[in-house]
């Protein structure tokens, strides 16, 4: 059995109590070492075989995989934030289906909400936007053409960018490219929820300079978008004039 488990953003307390338990039971661990929060091995069991994924490739993690079920362990695949966001399981699942190994995934708190927890923000504020976007900039991995930034750019809804941070000046021009404008609020967050996190607020025009000010080039979350403004309208939801199934208005 392999289990995929979603490490959380950063905070070891934010992993969940399922993926905590698999750590804690697990007979392997393969942890994306380059991003995850090491503490989260304090939770594996004194004799675990622990190994970093971050200077192995996929057949590498593949061959570990077999060599613990001819063991009969049960091997814990470990991803940052949640493993269905730039986590790159399929292709694991796919080769443990072709080998008949049972996988399974337990999600995790991603970092576009790890951060906004730690803005205290909402993506999806009444009469701002009711939508999010999750993308990234094109860099050695291609993005779909209709997927560029300065197409997504054009709906104008709150925007988390992942694994763009290096790219700001190139990001920005895509984002004024779209329904933003330069004084469009920007939150650049560093290790959401980490101990060292950082966070940057700053808007579309100067986001490059303040981050090349502040160093930080990668390992960083850039959110785009008016819900981090001020300007919104209160829920309908609790307002005493709105009925529902469970109250009169």
């Amino acid at each position: 059995m392999v289990i995929f488990v979603g490490a959380g953003a950063g905070d070891k307390e934010l992993i969940t109590v399922k993926g905590m338990k698999a750590l804690e039971t697990a007979d392997s661990i393969i942890y994306a070492g380059s991003l995850v929060n090491p503490e989260l091995l304090e939770y594996a069991k004194a004799n675990c075989k622990i190994y970093n994924s971050a200077k192995m490739t996929l057949e590498e993690v593949m061959d570990t995989f077999l060599l613990n079920e001819e063991k009969g362990f049960t091997t814990v695949r470990l991803h940052t934030g949640d493993p269905s966001i730039y986590g790159a399981i399929k292709e694991q699942i796919v080769l443990l289906d072709e080998h008949k190994i049972e996988s399974k995934v337990i999600p995790g708190v991603s970092s576009f909400l790890g951060a906004a927890a730690s803005l205290k923000a909402e993506y999806t504020l009444p009469n701002v936007t009711q939508t999010v976007i999750l993308t990234r900039m094109e860099g050695r991995t291609p993005v779909p053409s209709g997927e560029d930034i300065s197409e997504l750019a054009k709906i104008g809804a709150s925007m988390a960018i992942f694994l763009s941070s290096g790219m700001l000046e190139r990001l920005a021009e895509k984002l004024l490219m779209g329904a933003y404008t330069e004084n469009t609020p920007v939150a650049i967050v560093y290790k959401a929820t980490w101990q060292d996190e950082k966070i940057i607020r700053t808007t579309i025009k100067d986001m490059a300079r303040q981050g090349e000010e502040s160093g930080i080039n990668k390992t960083a979350l850039i959110l785009v978008g008016d819900f981090l403004g001020d300007e919104f309208e209160r829920s309908q939801l609790y307002h005493p004039e709105f009925t529902h199934e469970f109250r009169e208005g």
